[in-house]
């Protein structure tokens, strides 16, 4: 555990994340304070503008896995990495443009809370067949993000604050679980607001600060020369390039078809709403993604024989070269807002999935948004008890949960 000489030097780190705590509980009171029906609670009352659900879909997206994980396979698969980046920007516009318009008036028009819900009503003729096993995959695929995300923040906590992996686990589920579960959407898109403000800011620091480590943005070229990392610049560097565009594929496409993702345009007031949280959401994931991708890269000037790539940022974090002590305790909060900004959406699909489409539509309950939350504590503690012994990396187990 951090001891005295240790809050010495990371008072800043402790000051944000009491801060940040603080602002976590405050949203999770405004949010149960303006939840009134179950209507409010899965998805807003359908009366949220654009510019909060656009900053809302990036920073759902953008979790540890981007900081933590995308940031340092860079140095694995070299520059062809940036592909993945690409293509999560190119169907972050997509879904905006092809999906949210529809299906934000056919959820509203039919009232739909949920997408196996959605499902159900869409292809009516196919009964209630579809909507529980569209509701089992999304179940077990949210489960395996989560894990993914407790082994990023588990894994930050523990090379940058010396507690030990259980012990952080256990610190973030205790923080999303408690405002996911109390204020519901409401809750989770206003926390997911700060949290992607500071997320935009973190990734553009990140990759500022490890540029100029390695000597400034123009030293790209002479790892190309270099016959150690010269493969890094080849379209097969790290893994064969058709198996890249399948990772690649596995991890943007589901931005048309992840809960997690469209569950945010159930809640858009209006086609003016649209609009604005399709710059929105463009311009933040474009910005976040492409300061993170490239990172991994430019890491090959200051880390030698690397072979676990998720510990490469929690390892720089730790070296004041690179970052400045104040500012890596800023991006420990910013990263931690990565975290909890996937967690919280997940958490809140899945549990309102698990009630309402597999339990609630065999035993309906008197008081759905009890047992809702109820359901988030239960899913949030499954999916902290896996992680404890994660099955693998954080992009391993993040692509496969999309590829579901």
């Amino acid at each position: 555990m951090p001891g005295a000489e240790w809050f010495q030097t990371h008072w800043v780190a402790v000051v944000l994340l009491a801060a940040y705590t603080a602002l976590m509980i405050y949203h999770a009171w405004v949010g149960k304070r303006e939840t009134r029906s179950l209507g409010d609670y899965y998805v807003g009352g359908r009366g949220m503008g654009g510019l909060l659900i656009g900053v809302s879909f990036f920073a759902t997206y953008a979790s540890t896995n981007s900081y933590i994980g995308h940031a340092g396979m860079g140095y694995a698969y070299g520059l062809p990495w940036l592909i993945m980046a690409a293509l999560i920007v190119v169907f972050t516009g997509l879904s905006w443009m092809v999906i949210a318009p529809r299906l934000r008036l056919f959820t509203a028009s039919w009232e739909s809370l949920t997408v196996p819900d959605y499902l159900e009503r869409r292809f009516a003729a196919q009964g209630p067949t579809l909507r529980v096993a569209s509701g089992v995959v999304i179940l077990v695929s949210s489960i395996l993000y989560l894990v993914a995300i407790y082994k990023g923040a588990g894994t930050l906590f523990e090379v940058f604050l010396g507690i030990d992996y259980s012990s952080a686990v256990l610190l973030t589920l205790l923080i999303v679980m408690g405002y996911t579960a109390i204020g519901g959407f409401v809750s989770v898109v206003r926390t997911d607001f700060l949290q992607g403000l500071l997320m935009i800011i973190g990734a553009v620091t990140i990759f500022v600060c490890i540029t100029s480590a390695a000597g400034g943005v123009d030293q790209l070229p002479e790892l190309a020369t270099r016959p150690d990392t010269a493969h890094l610049f080849t379209w097969n560097a790290g893994i064969p390039l058709v198996v890249l565009i399948g990772i690649a594929l596995s991890g943007s496409l589901k931005l048309l078809v992840d809960p997690r993702q469209v569950s945010r345009f159930y809640a858009l007031r209006d086609e003016r709403s649209v609009r604005t949280g399709f710059w929105v959401a463009v311009i933040g994931i474009a910005i976040i993604q492409f300061s993170l991708f490239p990172v991994g890269i430019y890491t090959r000037f200051l880390l030698d024989g690397v072979t676990d790539t998720d510990l490469i940022m929690p390892t720089l974090l730790n070296d004041p070269s690179v970052f400045p002590v104040w500012v890596a305790d800023f991006l420990l909060v910013a990263m931690i807002a990565a975290a909890m900004s996937s967690m919280d959406s997940v958490l809140l699909v899945a549990a309102t999935v698990f009630h309402r489409d597999l339990v609630g539509i065999v035993r309906p309950a008197t008081d759905p948004m009890s047992w809702t939350r109820w359901a988030v504590v239960g899913i949030a503690v499954v999916s902290a008890w896996i992680a404890l012994r994660p099955p693998g990396g954080i992009v391993e187990i993040t692509i496969f949960s999309g590829s579901l």
